[in-house]
């Protein structure tokens, strides 16, 4: 199923797509097929959609407004679970440092969270997500980095095993042992969190959303830009968000749809 779930998404990525109508229109206008010009022009357009209209806040948003952080302050908190995602391992270790991405907040967030409720137990559940770099895990750099961050590393139980969210659940329960009642954490990005606390739920871990690694406004409006690469990469994360919630819908890993609090 991950190695299924990469090579699809290789081929149905928004850019991929785009890219793939372009090529094959051009080269079906090279040998005088009058459909190209049409697969051209409909390339064409979505890459102006998706560089002038808010294409990927509209799809973005329902998903990051799905769980808002908790409203009232939390009386005790029992343990934190922070996902992987926002460490390329590949670069970090070819660099001897830690390499984060855009989904950095999920790091940073759990540091402060761990040092707010310095009883609660931690867990950092993140292996390697890459098809060609199974060996290059999260974990090991997220060691070092929290250590870098002011956190003891050996407060954290890190689970380096898992490659994608219903993993992430099932390896981290096995080795947290989760007690009924206990209120634990769940720190990923805003957008992420409808399919991770679904997973959760199913894996019967019920977690406390705590969404973080915002990419839209709450309310922006209809917004014009002119900026074909944030545009692109907030639509295909959105995208595959959405494949994400469906195709684990589908084959049982969610209880639903579009979790809900």
């Amino acid at each position: 199923m991950f190695v299924l779930s990469k090579l699809l998404w290789a081929l149905v990525a928004p850019g991929t797509l785009l890219v793939s109508l372009l090529v094959v229109g051009l080269g079906a206008q090279a040998f005088g097929r009058r459909w190209g010009r049409a697969w051209v022009w409909l390339a064409a357009a979505g890459f102006v959609a998706l560089a002038v209209l808010p294409v990927g806040d509209w799809l973005m948003r329902p998903l990051e407004e799905r769980f808002p952080p908790p409203a009232e302050a939390l009386a005790r908190v029992d343990g934190i679970i922070v996902l992987g995602g926002a460490i390329n391992p590949v670069l970090s270790l070819a660099r001897h440092q830690p390499a984060l991405n855009q989904a950095a907040d999920r790091m940073t967030a759990f540091a402060a969270l761990a040092r707010h409720w310095p009883e609660a137990r931690l867990v950092f559940t993140g292996g390697s997500g890459a098809l060609l770099e199974p060996g290059a895990a999260e974990a090991p750099v997220a060691r070092s980095l929290l250590g870098e961050l002011g956190l003891d590393p050996a407060r954290v139980i890190f689970e380096d095993g898992s490659r994608n969210t219903y993993e992430n659940a099932v390896l981290s329960k096995a080795l947290a042992s989760p007690q009924p009642g206990q209120i634990w954490l769940l720190v990923t990005s805003a957008w992420h969190m409808p399919r991770a606390v679904g997973v959760f739920r199913q894996a019967g871990w019920p977690v406390v959303a705590w969404p973080v690694d915002y990419r839209t406004l709450p309310d922006s409006g209809f917004a014009l830009r002119l900026d074909l690469s944030w545009g692109l990469d907030l639509a295909t994360d959105a995208v595959k968000e959405w494949i994400g919630l469906a195709a684990y819908r589908m084959i049982g890993r969610t209880s639903s749809l579009l979790p809900a609090p």
